[in-house]
């Protein structure tokens, strides 16, 4: 019997959520499970969904770093009759894929704006004959909120909704619980999975691109620039100055800005768009420097390199500053905060990032490719079960 799963992401501002979301995915595709992955931000040309179904919703996107505002494909914000129309075609999707585990990625720990289209497919999923289980995916720390009744909120949710809570972590670098107190109250259906690096790719990274270079990456997001800027401005105050400079910017961030980038930039440094093989760029490296986003950090731990990381703070992020100051106090990264952000803080941070040995990652758990598919095929295999009594 075909074993079939449904996997809803929805990206706003930059593509970790999607990235992410696409590792998991091919993962379980290797191991014979047929996937269909659901998207709902805008097209990324890096992303890989070799081995998968792709779905694309209508798009939409934020405006900015508050999350308030969304915009549709055609750049206006989105009104009740685009929502209807997304929520309809969602469904569909449902319908047509059938699938034997329904997985969702954030919700309800976030993406609130989006009840309007993930609450009536969970809610076919309980319908469906037999019922199709509903898995949460959800990275290690979430954000911090400013009211605390939603808490309440997502704990009612997940009862009413979810039956298993992966969380793409390991408790002992910070247990789920640190940034949602209300944890235990839904302790049997949380689920430790490691943290979520594609390890297939990092074996199969090859080739000698970017050796010996350092490495600035901005991740696939649009608030990237002043980590770029500050770069340059530190190389020459640094004890890499004479070596080649990789500056990569995402997708999003707008053409003028890349465009001011790539002018400023003297000899020595390039400037270009997110790259396929910025993995094998990261194990290359002399130093990575980059945000502190889930993927790029944890792919850094994953590749044993030197690294820099400038945690995004913006808006009500404080998961990137969180994470980035646990890894910190192993020894595995150092750390300059947005705030304080210069060409002379990078530059000092460069120098005692090099004086360091060479980080290993042991004792962190980044099995959580490999460990989510065994979950799913787990519950496939229960719900097979259920389906011949």
């Amino acid at each position: 019997m075909p074993r079939s799963v449904m996997f809803y992401v929805q990206h706003l501002l930059g593509i970790g959520h999607l990235m992410r979301a696409a590792a998991l995915a091919r993962r379980m595709a290797d191991d014979g499970i047929d996937v269909t992955l659901v998207s709902g931000g805008e097209r990324v040309p890096l992303l890989d969904g070799s081995g998968l179904e792709v779905a694309q919703l209508p798009p939409c996107r934020a405006t900015d770093k508050s999350f308030k505002v969304l915009l549709d494909e055609r750049g206006r914000e989105i009104d009740d009759a685009w929502r209807a129309r997304r929520r309809e075609r969602l469904l569909e999707i449902f319908a047509a894929v059938r699938p034997d585990v329904l997985m969702v990625e954030l919700f309800p720990f976030g993406r609130r704006q989006f009840r309007f289209e993930l609450v009536p497919l969970l809610e076919a999923a309980r319908r469906s004959r037999p019922r199709t289980p509903t898995v949460t995916s959800v990275r290690d720390i979430l954000v911090e909120k400013n009211k605390p009744e939603r808490n309440l909120e997502m704990v009612e949710a997940v009862n009413a909704h979810i039956d298993l809570v992966l969380v793409h972590g390991d408790p002992s670098v910070i247990p789920f619980e640190a940034t949602f107190p209300f944890a235990t109250s839904i302790r049997d259906r949380i689920r430790y999975t490691g943290y979520v690096v594609d390890q297939d790719r990092l074996k199969r990274r090859q080739g000698t691109a970017g050796q010996d270079e350092v490495l600035v990456s901005a991740g696939g997001g649009g608030v990237g620039e002043p980590l770029l800027r500050a770069a340059i401005a530190a190389r020459p105050m640094t004890s890499l100055r004479d070596l080649r400079w990789r500056l990569l910017a995402g997708d999003t961030l707008p053409g003028a800005a890349f465009a001011a980038i790539q002018a400023a930039a003297p000899d020595g440094v390039t400037v270009e768009r997110a790259r396929p093989d910025f993995v094998t760029l990261l194990s290359n490296c002399r130093l990575s420097i980059s945000q502190g986003g889930y993927n790029t950090v944890i792919e850094t731990l994953a590749a044993g390199a030197r690294a820099v990381v400038v945690p995004y703070a913006g808006g009500e992020e404080s998961e990137q500053t969180l994470r980035a100051g646990l890894l910190a106090r192993r020894g595995l990264v150092g750390v300059v905060s947005e705030r304080d952000l210069s060409a002379g803080s990078l530059a000092h941070a460069i120098e005692r990032a090099l004086e360091a040995s060479r980080p290993a990652a042991s004792g962190i758990d980044l099995s959580g490719t490999a460990t989510t598919a065994t979950m799913i095929r787990e519950l496939l295999e229960e719900r097979q079960k259920a389906h011949q009594m």
